[in-house]
């Protein structure tokens, strides 16, 4: 059953990994197009656009930082104390992403219908 622990464990870690790499490629790609886009459009146009794309790209980040934590937490650290420390990460993280969401789409997510604010 330990093997099973450390295998899972070590897929938690894996998938925070791959979050940590989704930020740092989405910033190295945000960079990259928002140097093209100045040339282009202007800077407001790109600097609005270069905002949106990192936040996309935080937000994918941080649902694989969130579900690196829960699965490391549900199957390795099977504690009050690590479920306590989890529920706070994952608050801090699930506002941070509504957060980011209302700065791309300039609304909440539960008012897709709605126009932008």
């Amino acid at each position: 059953m330990s093997a099973i622990r450390e295998l899972f464990g070590l897929a938690g870690y894996v998938i925070e990994a791959a979050g940590v790499i989704i930020i740092v490629i989405g910033i190295v790609l945000a960079t990259a197009a928002f140097i093209s886009r100045l040339r282009r459009l202007g800077s407001l146009d790109a600097y609005q656009q270069f905002r949106q794309d990192l936040a996309r790209s935080i937000i994918l980040g941080l649902e694989f930082l969130i579900a690196g934590d829960i699965i490391r937490t549900v199957i390795v650290d099977q504690t009050l104390t690590g479920a306590a420390v989890l529920a706070l990460i994952v608050l801090i993280r699930v506002m941070l992403s509504l957060t980011l969401h209302f700065e791309i789409e300039g609304r909440w997510p539960w008012q897709r219908g709605q126009e932008k604010i």
